[in-house]
């Protein structure tokens, strides 16, 4: 049970937008231009990160859906498992490994992020927009996951739900909300 009085049947970040929208405003243009305007990243690596931070993070909500968007665009949930369950035995990019190394020190703490591992991940190539924007996302997804559960949100077992709000994430992007609430639900005063 949600800490507040947030909008019912709203699962998780989508509760917590609705009952502020003032902050969800910048809070979803910071994802999407984080997740999903052009880069030389492409979305589901971005996506990748953010759902390796959140399954660090143990955030339900945020792993599952962000997972659900990073399997849309690369085509297969199976890289997403491998990224949750060894990131470097999966079949993603060396440079994207090591961007992920920088993102798991960035969810231990900002001062945790080794001059070796960004070095690491310069060798293979990643340039510093690649590392900025890596370490942005994992501070960004620490913050979002951390408003997420320390709320309570609801964060609903429903593997469905997941994947249709990762299909929207993936080919709309986050300017909009992936779940509405229904003409019911009223903003609480």
């Amino acid at each position: 049970m949600p800490h507040i009085a947030l909008p019912e049947q709203l699962p998780g970040i989508s509760s917590a937008f609705a009952f502020r929208p003032e902050t969800a405003k910048p809070m979803r243009e910071l994802a999407h231009v984080l997740l999903h305007e052009p880069n030389s990243l492409s979305q589901g690596e971005r996506e990748l990160i953010a759902t390796y931070v959140s399954s660090l993070n143990d955030c339900y909500f945020c792993q599952t859906s962000h997972g659900a968007a990073a399997a849309c665009h690369l085509g297969t949930t199976e890289t997403v498992r491998q990224v949750h369950a060894d990131f470097q035995q999966a079949p993603i990019s060396e440079k994207l490994k090591r961007l992920l190394v920088i993102a798991g020190q960035v969810q231990r703490g900002g001062k945790q992020v080794s001059r070796s591992a960004v070095d690491a991940a310069r060798e293979v190539g990643a340039t510093d927009t690649e590392v900025h924007d890596a370490v942005l996302i994992a501070a960004a997804f620490c913050m979002y996951n951390r408003y997420v559960d320390g709320l309570a949100t609801l964060q609903p077992q429903d593997e469905t739900m997941y994947a249709q709000m990762g299909a929207h994430l993936a080919r709309e992007g986050y300017r909009t909300p992936s779940i509405r609430p229904t003409s019911e639900e009223s903003h609480p005063s």
